[in-house]
């Protein structure tokens, strides 16, 4: 009888602000990054957007978030809430 310990692979996390709250149980996050060009060297402002699982719609519009990485919830949807790190103004 062997003893075996499963570990969980890391989940990857985004911190980005909620764009919209309309659908129920889901948000969109925009998380933003700055990345070099490559020939002009000016830094540029790329984003992303995310659907995410928001089981307690606690969210609102420009709310800034922290999404983790989940399995698929839906066809678009594989990332879930992990907390309301700071409320819009």
């Amino acid at each position: 009888m062997s003893t075996q310990i499963t570990t969980r692979n890391l989940r990857k996390e985004r911190i980005g602000i909620v764009t919209s709250n309309k659908m129920e149980k889901s948000i969109v996050v925009s998380v933003a990054r700055k990345e070099k060009h490559p020939m002009y060297g000016k830094f540029v402002t790329k984003t992303k957007k995310f659907v995410a699982h928001d089981e307690e719609q606690i969210c609102n519009i420009g709310d800034t978030v922290r999404i983790m990485e989940t399995r698929p919830i839906s066809k678009r949807k594989c990332w879930r809430l992990v907390e309301v790190v700071e409320r819009a103004k």
